[in-house]
């Protein structure tokens, strides 16, 4: 008998609370299925910034939809911006259901309404992103060898392929099991990802991985009785860690004030933010300040969640139209060395590596927008970056810097990085260039 049909069974003419409770015993089983969840079960989708369904017609439309993954037919739902511009690159955002949701929930709010539709970011969105709710088996996400994270992989290339999007701002973001999986995700796809949203979640689809920054904020309620706030706390960990927060114990309010606090860590990499909030409440996802009840429309926690996504720049670069003519006037002067240094250091394994690359300026003025040129080891093709924008995937590379790094002061450094396949040769890249000098 399924995990599904079992708990139905269990939960059968219990109120709404009573099914609940009854998710404690549940829950366990998915965890123990995720924990067997095995590495390179797929590989991770390609994400240099602007993808290749820019330009063209549209090639899916907004609806529920189905895609073999592993054999599987699985179903999602795809909505589309009404005004839909196929010049324009779109956030991509996922919404994961909760146990024995549906994508149908999150993709029409439910019982709230349109005002809850994808956790309330559809609304608040004002057609800037495109969103997919993926359907779990068994109405979970048990991930067993990475069976749901092959299905967000397919549909993460299906939807770049087809639509336009900035694959720098693709997010996740799922309550209870859906938050389980939105953290599967950040842990095995911290390249795809550029930041989650893990509402009253804990480790129950694996964490493949899990040692790379990921932008992350967690919402749980402090007498959470399904899953302790604890699990939450450490989840959050993880990426304090990954990320190089500034460790601490943030506040978190009292039992009975009905109120939430809201902690921004101190501390982090540039461009990847940790974020805390802790409500007075049990295992909901809709919290109101100042009353026990839920509601899709009066809670607070649409609006922190767009604030929390909608702070991250586009890193994508627009197509340029190269000069007519070529520059009248030759360097009079070689590059000179020593105004930079760049370190490298690469993780290998099989035919994928990643590499980490920090960036100092060593002259004695600050510098205002970089470009680091440097060569890539032959058979090496980037699928993946951050903080920087990298082009082209191979051969001679040109990363460009983001928004929030560009201006190095004298003696400052940076660190950018990303991964790439093999085909033997793991080494590190060579011959780097900062804005024409030769570093160090």
């Amino acid at each position: 008998m399924s995990i599904s049909k079992l708990f139905r069974r269990s939960t059968e003419g219990r109120s709404w609370r009573g099914r609940i409770e009854c998710m404690i015993a549940f829950i366990g089983v998915g965890a123990l299925a995720g924990a067997m969840m095995m590495p390179g079960a797929s590989a991770s989708p390609t994400v240099l910034a602007a993808s290749s369904g820019c330009g063209k017609a549209p090639g899916l439309a907004s609806g529920t939809r189905s895609i073999s993954v592993g054999g599987q037919n699985r179903t999602y739902i795809l909505s589309i911006p009404g005004n839909y511009d196929n010049n324009h690159p779109y956030r991509l955002i996922f919404g994961q259901h909760w146990l024995n949701g549906t994508a149908n929930d999150v993709a029409t709010g439910g019982s709230d309404g349109a005002v809850w539709a994808f956790y309330g970011q559809k609304q608040l969105s004002s057609n800037s992103a495109i969103f997919v709710a993926p359907q779990g088996i068994d109405n979970g996400w048990a991930n067993p060898n990475g069976r749901d994270l092959a299905l967000i992989d397919s549909l993460t290339n299906l939807v770049q392929n087809n639509l336009c999007v900035d694959s720098s701002l693709i997010f996740a973001m799922g309550w209870s099991y859906g938050g389980a999986m939105s953290y599967a995700l950040a842990c095995a796809r911290p390249t795809v990802f550029r930041a989650v949203v893990v509402y009253s979640g804990a480790n129950l689809s694996g964490c493949n991985g899990g040692t790379q920054p990921v932008a992350y904020f967690g919402i749980h309620g402090t007498h959470d009785s399904v899953l302790n706030i604890s699990n939450g706390r450490s989840l959050r960990d993880t990426f304090v860690r990954n990320n190089g927060c500034t460790a601490q114990a943030p506040a978190e309010p009292r039992q009975g004030s009905l109120t939430h606090i809201t902690t921004v860590y101190s501390g982090c990499r540039a461009g990847y933010p940790v974020q805390w909030a802790a409500f007075d409440g049990d295992h909901y996802p809709t919290p109101v300040d100042g009353s026990t009840a839920m509601s899709g429309a009066r809670t607070w926690t649409s609006a922190e969640v767009w604030r929390f996504i909608s702070q991250f720049p586009s890193t994508s670069t627009p197509p340029t139209t190269p000069p007519t003519t070529p520059p009248t006037t030759p360097p009079t002067t070689p590059p000179t060395p020593g105004n930079c240094a760049v370190s490298a250091s690469v993780n290998a394994w099989n035919n994928g590596l990643v590499e980490e690359i920090t960036i100092t300026n060593r002259g004695s003025t600050a510098i205002s927008g970089w470009k680091l040129t440097f060569n890539l080891p032959a058979g090496q093709v980037i699928t993946g970056g951050w903080s920087a924008t990298y082009a082209p995937s191979s051969g001679t590379v040109e990363a460009s810097n983001v928004s929030y790094n560009g201006s190095l002061a004298p003696g400052a450094s940076t660190n950018i990085g990303f991964q790439a396949t093999h085909t033997g040769n793991s080494a590190a890249a060579s011959s780097f260039t900062l804005n024409g000098k030769t570093c160090d």
